[in-house]
């Protein structure tokens, strides 16, 4: 192998792998599609000049049609009127205006042929624009898809389960830690002498209560001289003998 040759492909490796990282698929196939509906103004101008061109034909023909049968009757009339001269002279134009309509009869057949390919051309063109732009989102959407994959499987990579773990396991110990604490607190604070005290004092006022009942009954005429009644008893409470 040449040095030019091995120089060339040393090149192509080189720059070849430059480029091929710096393509965007999503920015090259936006601009592909942009291209496209690009050239459809230009197509459809085309188009419009090749139907033009058959129109203006018809009108030809329809023009030379109209001159013949013209031409036609003046030379019936000159020879009508005995003047052979100028049924010669109309009959000469006659001649040409047949050979110019059918020149233009073939030139008109070759335009409408060539109209309707164009108009087939140019809509087989937007209907191929139209399946590869579908393509193209398709793909675009393809491509963010598996950029996202990529960005979620760079965080996974680089996502450490057992640090969060420590950290997780550390505020569990935290939040038990003062759970312990509070219930603590909550069970010296219920058993102690003050809580005692007050459980005594309630049971003396529900007494009072009691006694105050008894004597607005016996005020009522609810209850004997003799009958004093059973004193009421605190909620879950027993009567001692």
């Amino acid at each position: 192998m040449g040095v030019w040759a091995r120089l060339k492909r040393s090149l192509r490796a080189v720059f070849g792998g430059l480029i091929e990282k710096t393509e965007d698929p999503e920015l090259i196939l936006q601009q592909t599609i942009r291209d496209m509906r690009d050239r459809v103004p230009e197509l459809n101008n085309s188009v419009a000049q090749v139907m033009a061109t058959e129109r203006l034909l018809a009108k030809n023909k329809d023009r030379l049609e109209e001159q013949v049968v013209d031409l036609d009757s003046k030379i019936k009339a000159a020879i009508k009127m005995n003047r052979d001269d100028i049924a010669t002279a109309y009959i000469g134009q006659l001649q040409q205006a047949q050979l110019d309509l059918s020149k233009t009869g073939q030139q008109l057949d070759h335009a409408s042929r060539a109209s309707e390919q164009a108009r087939k051309a140019r809509d087989n063109y937007i209907l191929q624009m139209q399946r590869r732009t579908a393509e193209a989102m398709q793909l675009i959407n393809q491509s963010k898809q598996a950029k996202l994959q990529e960005q979620l499987a760079q965080t996974m990579s680089s996502f450490q389960l057992g640090d969060d773990a420590s950290t997780f396991n550390e505020m569990r110990d935290k939040i038990d830690r003062r759970a312990a604490t509070a219930e603590a607190k909550l069970q010296l604070g219920t058993s102690g002498v003050d809580t005692q005290m007050q459980e005594i004092e309630r049971e003396a006022m529900d007494m009072q209560l009691a006694d105050k009942l008894l004597e607005y009954k016996r005020g009522m005429g609810l209850l004997g001289e003799g009958q004093k009644g059973a004193p009421a008893l605190p909620a879950g409470g027993e009567s001692n003998s």
